[in-house]
Parts: structure tokens; sequence; C-alpha cells
């Protein structure tokens, strides 16, 4: 029984070294280099548009606002604390919130 144990775990142990080499890569690149990061310039909170304060209130009715930041694309990047901890959220002009 000990040995039958011990060759499957033998075995087990050979497929995954085998599949844990690296493949060889022909000499082109396919990767997109990623823009680099986008640039925010801080802005007062009054001038956010009235739908990113809304969606703010709405989405995060105890959060304070820190800072607010807008790029060019007229999308905002919002740091807000609610309680002891601090977020950063993103969101566009019309306060539809983003993913980044």
């Amino acid at each position: 029984m000990k040995k039958l144990i011990l060759s499957a775990l033998i075995a087990l142990g050979s497929f995954s070294t085998i599949s844990g080499q690296e493949q060889a890569q022909n000499g082109t690149s396919t990767e997109k280099v990623a823009p680099a990061t986008e640039t925010y310039t801080e802005i007062k909170a009054t001038d956010l548009p009235t739908a990113v304060t809304e969606a703010l209130k709405k989405s995060y009715p105890d959060a304070v606002l820190s800072k607010a930041y807008v790029n060019e694309k007229k999308e905002y990047k919002l740091e807000i604390s609610v309680k002891d901890q601090t977020a950063t959220v993103y969101t566009d002009v019309d306060g539809n919130w983003l993913k980044k």
C-alpha cells in the first residue's frame, strides 16, 4: 500500500515539474506598451460636477471627500475616507463609476 501511494506521489510530482518549464519564445513581440500613467490635476471639491457629487453621496453616504482630481478625459479621481479607512475611487463626468 505504501508503494502505491509513493508511486502516485512521484508520478504527480513529475507532471508538475514538466509543466513548470518555460516555453521558448520567438523573436517578435506582440505585447502592447501601456501608456504612461494618466496625469490628474487637483481641483477644489466645489468644482466637481453635480452628477459626481450626487453619485458620491448616493454610493458612499458617510464618505468625506479629501481630495479631488481631474484628467484630460474629464475622469475624476476622488480620495475619500469612510470612518477609519481611506480609498480612491474614479468616476466620469456623468457620475458613472470607473474601474481602474
